[in-house]
């Protein structure tokens, strides 16, 4: 910014007050508008210099356009410093802090408002609006970048398809053709394979996690399956398996005559100590209020 530029800026009323707001708050043109009282078209003009000379940094929310005082440095922030001294000693434009206080204030008190109003249907309302595809790649995010991840009985490519946004590379196999071409057509870019799960057609230590949502209890041979995993996971890495807790025969049986009426954490765990895995932790999971089904758990182990 030259000297003279700065000069002329700071001898501007106009532009020292716009100043002297953004450098308290981001604001709107429509929010420096109402706290001045001043023509929209002069706050845009005036605003639109002040960006051009350095003084403002600005950015897009939405529709609106929001500015705020830039990080000056040398003979700017110099200027500046003093203008705002001045300006505080003789309380210059103290109406226009308070007309913004107040503006701001009210927004607070309007937010409040509208989350007070819809806090009982507030989860309803969310999924209408983001729906709830984004929360396994949201939480998955925290894991290690650079890891491959099998989904194994991958199915349709449901958990595929949140998986793949956060993987490095996400591979899924599965012994049904007709799964792996709905799963090919959900997932495209995703590497799919014909495959059963004690026969893995992966290489060993290729995989540093794998999941297995709710399949094992559709494997007849337990044992195998685990030693496959094993097999293809990589020193420390991680199976998890999301599965129905143990649970009585009854006239349900879920439409499927299961080989396995789910499992306990003492009988996984110790399948999983013989296949060379290392149980790590065991937790059930909330159950759904419209689901038919057992409850779930979730159980990690590490190669």
């Amino acid at each position: 910014m030259h000297l003279h530029t700065a000069l002329a800026d700071l001898a501007d009323p106009t532009r020292v007050r716009l100043i002297a707001l953004l450098a308290r708050a981001e604001l709107s043109v429509g929010q420096l508008h109402q706290a001045c009282r001043l023509p929209q078209s002069t706050v845009s003009r005036q605003l639109n210099r002040l960006h051009r000379e350095g003084w403002l940094i600005r950015r897009q929310v939405g529709t609106a356009t929001l500015y705020r005082l830039a990080d000056l440095t040398d003979l700017p922030a110099a200027f500046w410093a003093l203008t705002r001294d001045h300006l505080d000693a003789e309380g210059l434009y103290a109406e226009d802090v308070r007309r913004m206080d107040h503006l701001l204030a009210a927004q607070r008190v309007s937010a409040a408002e509208f989350f007070g109003q819809v806090a009982e249907r507030w989860d309803a309302e969310r999924r209408e609006l983001f729906g709830q595809a984004f929360v396994l790649p949201a939480l998955l995010a925290l894991s290690p970048a650079g890891r491959t991840v099998a989904d194994l009985g991958c199915g349709t490519g449901q958990t595929l398809a949140q998986l793949a946004p956060v993987a490095c590379a996400a591979i899924g196999v599965d012994r049904e053709p007709r799964m792996l071409d709905v799963a090919r057509a959900r997932v495209p870019d995703v590497q799919l394979k014909r495959g059963e799960l004690h026969a893995l057609p992966l290489d060993s230590d290729s995989i540093d996690a794998a999941i297995c949502m709710l399949v094992l209890h559709h494997v007849t041979e337990l044992a195998p399956a685990l030693l496959e995993v094993a097999r293809v996971l990589r020193p420390g890495g991680h199976l998890v398996i999301v599965d129905m807790i143990e649970h009585a025969r009854d006239a349900a049986r879920h439409r499927v005559d299961y080989p396995h009426l789910g499992f306990s954490e003492a009988g996984l765990g110790e399948l999983a100590r013989d296949a060379g895995l290392v149980p790590e932790a065991w937790r059930l999971l909330p159950p759904d209020p419209e689901a038919l089904g057992p409850g779930l758990f979730v159980a990690t182990y590490r190669s």
